[in-house]
């Protein structure tokens, strides 16, 4: 639920459920005390004794009463003392109760003429007697509850002190009594069940969120989150969940190029320590003396140049590498001709392949205007890299390299084939990755970084192509990449 539909919900519940259960309260509490009273009757011959069920309405009147049964004992002549009964009358007048006394059947003192005239005649008609501290009586048709003292007068009459109330003035009295106990009651409940629902609908969420933080800040990024809910907390979760998910694969991802590029040191260090270590051989060789006839001399430069050209093709990998992992790699596309283009690769490689001992065989089944969009440099340097390869690897006394040119419709299809050792099935898909080597010892003979196919790879793919691999073991590999063709749409 959102925080605005919460809010919407939490002020409705403030101000309706109180009201709503203040309402049922309020009829629930008038309707007892309205039971109360009309369960209260008075009876044709008489008063009914109604101690048990007038038990709330007697607490009203016990003060006095009880200090008028004290007077009673004590000192009953006070009870004739007109003084001493306004005295009291004037405590309890607030109270909607008033007293009157009785001497023989005679009324001797009231503070409530008016009311006591109506009811005086109920009592004188009546021998009410002696009733007992926890009696009292009730009448019905005047709504009046009543407690009596009896006592002797000075002169031996026979006097009553009752104490009159209203018993609607104490329902009315009672009700907002327990009005205020029920509103109150209402009140808690409702702040309770709403505090209850925000700490679980919100603070719970974010305490859960706010320790899934604390384990990302620990570099935690396995702690997740059950993603179930809806409104801002849902989308605060599924937000937090996307970061940690980010967040490990960046870190993932950094510590594999961390690992890569120590990889990549290691591998740069060992094969420039090969030529380098040759050409310190031949170079100490010179100096020694050893090239003493222009034939040793020629073959001593020739193999100290060779080396020199390793190592300057491993620094280019290197700086080709480290275009490819900034996507910094520079291209300058024109529309080459399939034809012409590739008949000059195969023979500018072919003269350094003759050299080798190598055969290389060209075959292009293309139609000679087949022009695509590509750079020229840099598929020179595909496909000097597959061939490279290609010679790295060939262990067969005579070498050959086909390479075929195909047409496939809207592309081209570009075969780099030798009859080398192969590439076993496990390492097949395995060799466009960066630094990975079949060879695992890193045969210095072999030399090579680790990323040439990963260069070459990235470049067809910046090309809009895509390479991949074909191979047995101990017969030989083809490289396969296909380029799509430009075609020139009619004005």
């Amino acid at each position: 639920m959102k925080f605005k539909t919460q809010l919407y919900v939490t002020f409705t519940t403030i101000v309706v459920l109180p009201l709503a259960l203040t309402a049922l309260a309020f009829c629930g509490i008038g309707m007892y005390l309205t039971h109360v009273q009309k369960g209260l009757s008075f009876a044709e011959d008489g008063p009914v004794d109604v101690t048990q069920k007038m038990q709330e309405i007697v607490e009203n009147t016990d003060e006095t009463y009880y200090l008028l049964k004290k007077q009673a004992l004590e000192d009953p002549a006070r009870l004739t003392d007109r003084d001493y009964l306004d005295e009291i009358s004037a405590n309890i007048a607030n109270n909607s109760t008033y007293i009157i006394v009785r001497k023989g059947e005679e009324l001797y003192y009231t503070n409530n003429k008016e009311a006591a005239d109506i009811i005086f005649s109920k009592l004188s008609q009546h021998e009410i007697g002696d009733l007992s501290e926890n009696t009292g009586l009730y009448f019905d048709e005047y709504n009046k509850y009543l407690k009596q003292v009896n006592f002797m007068f000075p002169d031996g009459s026979s006097g009553s002190v009752f104490v009159v109330t209203k018993a609607t003035s104490l329902i009315s009295r009672h009700l907002l009594v327990d009005m205020f106990v029920a509103i109150l009651v209402i009140l808690i409940f409702t702040s309770l069940m709403l505090t209850r629902w925000i700490y679980r609908s919100v603070f719970r969420p974010i305490n859960e969120l706010n320790t899934a933080m604390r384990h990302i800040k620990e570099g935690n990024f396995e702690y997740t989150l059950q993603v179930d809910g809806k409104g801002e907390i849902g989308d605060l979760y599924r937000d937090y969940e996307d970061m940690r998910l980010r967040l490990k694969e960046s870190a993932e991802e950094k510590q594999e190029h961390e690992k890569q590029n120590r990889e990549l040191i290691s591998n740069i260090s060992h094969d420039l320590k090969t030529p380098i270590t040759a050409i310190k051989g031949y170079v100490e060789g010179i100096m020694d003396g050893v090239a003493d006839t222009p034939e040793k001399m020629d073959k001593y430069i020739k193999t100290i140049y060779n080396k020199a050209n390793d190592m300057d093709k491993l620094i280019n990998e290197l700086t080709v590498y480290s275009g490819i992992d900034n996507n910094r790699i520079p291209y300058n596309f024109h529309r080459i001709n399939v034809a012409d283009y590739f008949g000059d690769c195969v023979e500018e490689v072919g003269m350094d392949l003759e050299q080798r001992g190598i055969k290389l065989n060209y075959s292009n089944l293309v139609q000679p205007d087949t022009v695509v969009i590509a750079d020229p440099e840099q598929m020179k340097k595909v496909i000097n890299n597959i061939i490279s390869n290609s010679v790295k690897y060939m262990n067969k006394p005579k070498g050959v390299i086909d390479i075929r040119i195909l047409d496939e419709v809207d592309s081209i299809h570009v075969e780099i084939e030798d009859n080398g050792k192969g590439i076993a099935q496990k390492d097949l898909g395995k060799i466009f990755e960066r630094f990975y080597r079949t060879d695992a010892s890193r045969n210095s003979a072999q030399g090579g970084s680790g990323i040439g196919l990963s260069i070459v790879k990235k470049i067809i793919e910046d090309h809009g192509g895509y390479i991949w691999a074909t191979s047995k073991e101990d017969e030989g590999t083809c490289m396969h990449f296909v380029l799509r063709k430009y075609i020139e749409l009619p004005s």
